[in-house]
């Protein structure tokens, strides 16, 4: 029996069905795949649930159940583990189904402008749509940022920043590039580094998802579906916000970027988040981070 029919089989085992069918559904940057489960019910299919097949080889399952448990408990919607195989590396998940963010921001982005209500001139297609995910993003990462605590989550430290940093000059100067920096070019992006890590580590801490972007993000309900969580750590409280705000995969003008990162400090601040008392530092410390997230990705 292939890894493939193991996979279903369990699945099926696991819902009490003699057949069922799957169909993938996603994977990303790793060796983890995700398949629809597809049951055949009275004559009806229902898609209700996600099997993932994380090889034991490559993959540990165990993080992705801790922090749903961890996620869930802080009041957010993250798929709800309902069967587990550590051994061979499966996971029966809860589906949020399969309208991402970016799928729904760019699908509103098509509709003809909106008039804007106390101005003659249009804003942008699909704002309404826009701040309507984005707002139920900040109040999902409030309370996950609410709910933390040292100790839980593996720290985001130096070490860490500072390998992943390294992987700009590693592999997009020197692999996609084919260049080799001068002494003085080397000397200048370490000491920029070094500065982007001062910010870094200076930021409270608080539990970050770490990949908490327009394709993680589901159109659910409660607003955000959240997903791919298993990377999460302990570290600055800007992070996720640039993560979304930043986002490598939709742009938007920095004056909506402005409107819904001060919607965010707000609640924080009245939530006692630990944020930057002058908002003008906080989008400062905000803006670095960005920064030293892109230069992550482009490695």
């Amino acid at each position: 029996m292939d890894r493939l029919q193991a996979l279903k089989a369990w699945a099926a085992l696991q819902l009490g069905a003699e057949s069922i069918e799957i169909v993938p559904a996603s994977a990303d940057a790793s060796f983890r795949r995700y398949f629809r489960v597809a049951l055949n019910q009275g004559g009806a299919k229902e898609r209700d649930y996600i099997v993932m097949d994380a090889p034991t080889a490559h993959e540990d399952c165990r993080p992705f159940i801790t922090v749903a448990r961890l996620f869930a408990d802080a009041g957010v919607h993250v798929p709800q583990v309902m069967a587990q195989d550590l051994q061979q590396g499966f996971l029966l998940l809860t589906d949020l189904g399969d309208i991402t963010y970016l799928s729904a921001l760019n699908q509103a982005a098509l509709a003809p402008p909106e008039p804007a209500l106390a101005s003659p001139y249009p804003v942008a297609p699909g704002l309404s749509v826009a701040r309507e995910l984005y707002l139920a993003s900040n109040d999902a990462l409030i309370r996950i940022q609410l709910a933390s605590r040292p100790g839980v989550l593996p720290e985001y430290d130096r070490a860490l920043l500072t390998r992943e940093l390294m992987l700009f000059p590693e592999w997009y100067v020197g692999k996609h590039l084919g260049a080799e920096l001068t002494h003085e070019q080397t000397a200048t992006l370490n000491a920029t580094f070094e500065y982007l890590l001062a910010n870094t580590l200076a930021q409270p801490q608080v539990f970050v998802h770490r990949d908490w972007h327009s394709r993680n993000l589901m159109v659910s309900e409660p607003n955000p579906g959240i997903l791919d969580f298993q990377d999460a750590v302990y570290g600055p409280i800007t992070y996720d916000l640039a993560s979304i705000y930043r986002d490598a995969y939709i742009q938007w003008d920095e004056e909506y970027q402005l409107d819904w990162v001060i919607r965010y400090w707000e609640k924080a601040r009245a939530a006692r988040l630990p944020v930057r008392e002058d908002f003008g530092d906080f989008w400062r410390d905000f803006e670095w981070m960005g920064a030293q997230r892109h230069i992550k990705i482009l490695g």
